[in-house]
């Protein structure tokens, strides 16, 4: 066997999927390094406020810094190594792609909702307060700023580059519609385990996360554009711990337009990491796997695995 051709596929003249995956952690590590830690060391040694005080705008700043390196990142490596057009990770970004985007804005803040009133309706939350004034604006403009930054570097990374990656170098062995399978757990177990080290985590949050990672998935495998897990995303991070106080996934962000002091079983309510660790939460994502579909058949008028997700459009 030609030694070559377990790390180079030659039918596509680039990379095979662990090189290229490998490639990206890398590319990614460094330009987020060059990216980040020059000015955040200059800022540090002038004693920059928004580093010496806690709360969104630190959090703001480190986020915004690391959602550039990730498009520049796999901007390089899709150009490259992976030999992809930077818009073909989800970012088609027409009319149609606006308007899934749109649902999934609505989607996000519709369970989320769901969540609060059902709890509330059930006594397990108690407002104690609404938060109002100046400083509110502020906090709900950083976390907007914040959740959106969020939203599409990680889909960008997870779905758009990760996935797409995975479920190509399946389609081989598993036919496409398995390999997108297999891509789709895959990617989201990555995500459950990056959120495994946040504050409250446990083995039973991580793998509530990894099916939240599910939930955003299936927007981009029955559409192949990442415009319903963005703004899912998004707005599920947003109404969640900025709207209704609850932490996200294990994060207490402070400011909130209502606040509330949590009761009821930790199991079902997600006690300290927040509604995504309990039954609620994982009602939730059902429901928006659900109503993703609903979205995707009145809109295209199927439901069907996007295959282009798996068949790679090289430069």
């Amino acid at each position: 066997m030609n030694p070559k051709s377990t790390v180079w596929n030659p039918s596509e003249d680039r990379p095979r999927t662990p090189i290229r995956v490998v490639a990206g952690v890398v590319v990614l590590a460094i330009v987020t390094a060059v990216l980040t830690i020059p000015p955040l060391f200059v800022l540090s040694l002038f004693e920059v406020a928004v580093l010496t005080s806690a709360g969104v705008g630190t959090m703001l700043l480190t986020t915004g810094l690391s959602g550039v390196a990730a498009v520049v990142g796999v901007w390089l490596v899709g150009r490259y190594i992976d030999r992809r057009r930077f818009a073909d990770f989800g970012l088609g970004i027409d009319r149609a792609w606006w308007l899934d985007c749109g649902f999934g804005l609505a989607l996000g803040g519709l369970l989320m909702s769901g969540i609060f009133l059902l709890e509330l309706a059930l006594g397990w939350i108690e407002v104690t307060g609404t938060f109002a004034g100046e400083a509110l604006v502020r906090a709900v403009v950083g976390s907007l700023l914040l959740f959106l930054i969020v939203g599409v570097y990680e889909e960008l990374l997870l779905r758009g580059y990760l996935l797409t990656n995975l479920a190509e170098g399946a389609r081989g062995p598993l036919g496409i519609a398995g390999a997108i399978a297999f891509a789709t757990v895959a990617s989201s177990l990555v995500f459950g385990a990056l959120h495994a080290s946040n504050p409250n985590a446990t083995l039973v949050s991580t793998l509530a996360i990894s099916f939240a990672g599910v939930m955003l998935a299936l927007g981009y495998v029955l559409t192949g554009e990442i415009a319903i897990p963005i703004g899912l995303h998004i707005t599920w991070n947003l109404f969640q711990g900025t709207v209704y106080g609850f932490p996200v996934s294990g994060l207490d962000f402070g400011a909130s337009v209502v606040d509330i002091e949590q009761g009821g079983p930790a199991a079902v309510t997600g006690g300290s990491f927040g509604p995504e660790a309990g039954l609620l939460g994982l009602g939730a994502m059902v429901a928006g796997c659900l109503a993703t579909v609903a979205w995707v058949r009145w809109r295209y008028g199927s439901v069907e695995i996007d295959e282009d997700v798996a068949l790679p459009d090289l430069r």
